[in-house]
This record gives structure tokens, sequence and C-alpha cells, in this order.
């Protein structure tokens, strides 16, 4: 690449419930379907991805000059989703390529990671199971950790994705799924250590926890990440909202090379919260608050019930 840019934009974002509209037998996705109760027909489909595109592609300070590097995903049913992602009016130009497994999730929703395929080169992925159990003693499925090492402006990096377990069932009642979820990452990453322990690594992710939650303070302890996302949150500042409280479960943590002014050729620069007032509710009593598609089973045709979120980096 002959111009480097100033700075590589790296996002995560949560784009809730990207399902194609096609019946898929070995997953639980039968509210995204035309005949559903959400009606879910070719036409919202479609204007999901356009949607999606746009926003993707405008991820970043006023200053960015390209589109994000990297786009971790959350709520992704299968590759065709990706696929027509990626080829949608707004990014078809932008060169992503994506990598994406099936995970055992029981909805069928997935992590995923687009890259800028002319700028980031993959050269390996894999996936790690979360294993927990229902009070029964049958396993409780959800989704996988997906790894991705792949070089970046001369440098090796390893970006880890994940979606951890809801709240839903209450905060402490699931706190344990999201802890182990915590600790399937330390164990990646000390793998990862053990064969170079310089290795450069970003975890992003939907963690349904918030920056001062246990199971991030576990993954910041015990794996040495540095949390740009801590001085991010506050009362009027996160990714989410649930009873007007903003949530920040969105976030990106990185290994703490990335400040090495000296050995490093990638440098954080800052972290933000992407929410462009085009992405928010315009009026009414939800005004400021994320755009969603849905809202329980009522459609609103927006983007996501999240917000994306972003690092730069600034090549040294």
């Amino acid at each position: 690449m002959n111009n480097i840019p100033t700075n590589y934009t790296i996002a995560f974002y949560n784009i809730e419930n990207l399902f194609d509209i096609e019946n898929n037998r070995s997953t639980n996705d039968n509210d995204f379907l035309p005949t559903s109760r959400n009606n879910w027909t070719k036409k919202r489909y479609k204007n999901k991805i356009l949607k999606l595109g746009d926003v993707i592609s405008k991820i970043g300070n006023d200053t960015s000059e390209i589109a994000p590097i990297l786009v971790g995903l959350a709520e992704v049913e299968n590759k065709k989703a990706l696929s027509d992602l990626v080829n949608s009016p707004n990014l078809q130009d932008e060169n992503y390529s994506y990598v994406h497994y099936d995970s055992p999730d029981e909805r069928g929703i997935d992590v995923a990671l687009l890259y800028k395929s002319d700028i980031f080169k993959v050269i390996h992925s894999e996936t790690f199971s979360v294993y927990l159990e229902r009070e029964n003693g049958e396993q409780d499925y959800t989704r996988d950790v997906l790894l991705v090492k792949g070089e970046l402006h001369t440098e090796q990096i390893h970006v880890i994705v994940n979606h951890w377990s809801s709240r839903r069932e209450g905060i402490k009642e699931t706190e344990f799924k999201r802890l182990e979820a915590a600790n399937v990452v330390n164990s990646i990453i000390k793998s990862l250590k053990n064969d170079d322990p310089n290795v450069k690594i970003i975890v992003m992710g939907d963690f349904n926890d918030n920056p001062n939650s246990k199971s991030i303070q576990l993954l910041q302890d015990e794996s040495y990440l540095f949390n740009p996302f801590k001085t991010v949150w506050s009362y009027d500042n996160g990714s989410s909202s649930h009873n007007f409280q903003w949530q920040l479960f969105d976030q990106i943590l990185f290994s703490t090379n990335f400040f090495d002014t000296s050995n490093s050729g990638l440098i954080f620069n800052n972290a933000q919260v992407f929410n462009s007032k085009f992405l928010t509710q315009l009026n009414g009593k939800y005004k400021g608050q994320p755009f969603r598609t849905f809202v329980g089973k009522k459609y609103k045709g927006g983007y996501s019930d999240h917000f994306p979120v972003f690092i730069e980096l600034k090549p040294s």
C-alpha cells in the first residue's frame, strides 16, 4: 500500500439480529422469516443491510480517511448475511472480506470479523467454545469466541471477538456465564503469550457487562489488558440503554504494548462510542437512544439497539 493512512480505525458493532429470510432448520430463526410475527420480509432485510453498510462505512473520527480496517460483529446469522453486507452499495468498494464460523448458539447468532483485505492479511483463524451448564446439568449452548491472527502495517496482531451471555435472567444469576467466557479468553491469551511474550492482542465484543464488572476486571488483571472504555463510559455516554441508563457492554481492550512508541509500529490514539445523530431516535420518549430495528415485536426500521465502538491506532 503506497499511501499509509494517518490512523487505522478498529471497530466493534452488535448489529441486532442480522438474519436472512431463509428458514434454517438447525437453528431457531423462526422469528426472522417472512411468515413470522416479525414479518421479516425481503424488503426489511434489504433495508437493514443497506443501513448497516452505511454505518460501517462511516465509523471513526471526522478525520478518518478510510472506513475501519477491522470490524468485529455480533448477532450475525450466517455467511450469506455477511456476503450480502460486504457487497451492499455502501461497502462494495471497501474491499471487505470476513471470517465467520457457525457456532452452537441456539438462536444461530454468531460473531464475525470484517477486514479490509488489501490492508489486513489473515494468517490464521479458529474458534473456542465456552462450556456452560443449566441447573439440570444440560449444556447451555452459547456463542463461540473467535480468534483471528493477521498482519497489519507489517505487524502481527491477534484479534479476539466475543459475544458473551446476556443478563436476561438476572445480572447475578448469569454472572458465572460471563466469568467463564472471560476465563476462556484468558486461557487463549496465556497460550499466545507462551508462544510469544510480546504478542499484540486486541479483545473486542459485546460482553454484556460494563467496564467495572467482575468479568472485564478479570480480563484486565489476568491478561494485562488496557481498557480505554473505562473512561469513555459515563451517565450520558454508552453503547446501549436500559431503563434510560447508559450501558457500555461493547468494548475494545488491548495489550499494553500498543503504547510502546519505541518498539511498536502501531500506537493507541483514542477510543470512542460512534453515536452520530443519524443512529439515534430523533424525537419522542427515547430521543438520543439507539434507533433500533425492532422494539419488542414492533418494527421500527432502524439500525441496531447498540452503537458501534472504535479505537484508533496510529502508525508510529
